[in-house]
């Protein structure tokens, strides 16, 4: 069985894809340098653009993962060129978790490639490629978090900083909330192939709102408490401290006053 896309051109990068990686090399540079006169709209569209090459490549893991366990049918869907337009539900994977994280910092599942399970064998297989786009959160997370960890950001700029801590704590939100075993996420799809047949017919239901019941749980303030503890828990270990990640998300709600403690000077 050939595992490998069936045309150069259902492998080649997307220009869309090129453009966000611009985008984002562009903008973070001028949140580096002070270039912009207003740094908040810089680190906006930076810690924007940068989510979204994360998402991209959060898909692009699924679709990966998929071709190589026998799913020939990737390449022509679109999916590995890394353009997320060609994905089957471009307002969940791009559109929502984009007003998500401009709402209340939060790193919003995506999950739009289908994939023709029928295609695949083995238990093991359809558990990995459901683990593989929030692994690539995690990794994502390791790179964001790297710099701090390592004290390697003396003389770095402050609004930098406070950016790089912003999109840090999206990638650990993403990968958290994907990993949940609730039916329509990731971590469901991790365990769902050991489940016996009567157990998934019976959740299989209840899939579409799985995602919506987690954010209703998460507006309740306990929860909502709880959950970004654990997220500033891991964000603290990996050497981010509570003001980088708030600082972050002040200055990428430009449209509001800056707090002073966030103002670089």
């Amino acid at each position: 069985m050939t595992t490998a896309a069936t045309r150069r051109s259902d492998r080649r990068i997307s220009p869309v894809f090129v453009g966000l990686l611009g985008v984002t090399a562009v903008t973070g540079w001028a949140t580096w340098t002070g270039f912009a006169e207003q740094p908040g709209v810089a680190v906006f569209l930076f810690v924007t653009a940068a989510w979204i090459v994360s998402l991209c490549l959060h898909e692009y893991a699924h679709a990966r993962t998929a071709l190589h366990s026998g799913d020939i049918s990737i390449g022509a869907k679109g999916y590995l060129t890394l353009n997320p337009l060609k994905y089957t539900h471009a307002l969940l994977s791009i559109v929502l978790p984009v007003l998500f994280v401009i709402m209340g910092g939060i790193g919003l599942p995506g999950g739009a490639v289908f994939i023709e399970r029928g295609r695949i064998r083995g238990r093991w297989r359809h558990s990995l490629i459901s683990a593989a786009g929030p692994l690539t959160n995690v990794l994502f997370a390791a790179v964001c978090t790297a710099p701090f960890w390592l004290h390697a950001l003396d003389g770095v700029p402050a609004d930098f900083r406070f950016a790089l801590a912003f999109l840090a704590l999206l990638q650990v939100t993403a990968a958290i909330l994907n990993f949940l075993p609730v039916p329509g996420l990731d971590g469901y799809g991790v365990i769902e192939p050991w489940l016996s047949y009567n157990v998934k017919r019976q959740v299989e239901p209840f899939a579409p709102f799985g995602l919506l019941a987690v954010f209703a749980i998460l507006w309740m303030p306990s929860v909502n408490v709880a959950f970004f503890d654990a997220v500033h828990s891991v964000l603290n270990a990996l050497g981010i401290d509570d003001l980088h990640s708030y600082c972050g998300q002040e200055l990428y709600r430009f449209w509001r006053p800056t707090p002073d403690v966030c103002v670089s000077r």
